[in-house]
């Protein structure tokens, strides 16, 4: 969502969708943080042994903003369907939540796309 909302605010100087990818990004913390089990999981964290840590396929290549800021929004409608679906073991309210910002996600990228292949263009 940071890449995102990045992108908006510099490249293309968008201060209302940087404001609501910004909104966004908040309301994923304050849900995550409502989690009774939040705590545990910050403590649980091993990145060091993470057996992702070291996968990399496709990531190192980008060629232009649009395809930075498409790959970033996928990653957080992606991580917000996960959010959705492990919070309905915790709190269906809380996966509400996600759901619903999973679909602002997809407003947000659907109303991008057009802005930022002008950018891509020039």
């Amino acid at each position: 969502m940071r890449v995102c909302e990045e992108i908006t605010r510099f490249a293309l100087n968008n201060k209302t969708k940087t404001l609501k990818l910004k909104r966004l990004r908040h309301r994923i913390d304050t849900l995550i943080k409502k989690l009774p089990v939040y705590p545990k999981l910050i403590r649980a964290r091993k990145s060091s042994r993470d057996v992702g840590r070291r996968i990399h396929s496709g990531e190192l290549k980008r060629k232009d903003l649009k395809e930075i800021f498409l790959a970033n929004s996928q990653r957080a409608k992606e991580a917000a369907r996960v959010l959705e679906e492990l919070t309905k073991l915790e709190n269906s309210n809380i996966a509400l939540g996600f759901k619903q910002i999973r679909y602002s996600i997809y407003e947000i990228e659907k109303s991008m796309v057009k802005e930022i292949s002008c950018l891509c263009r020039n």
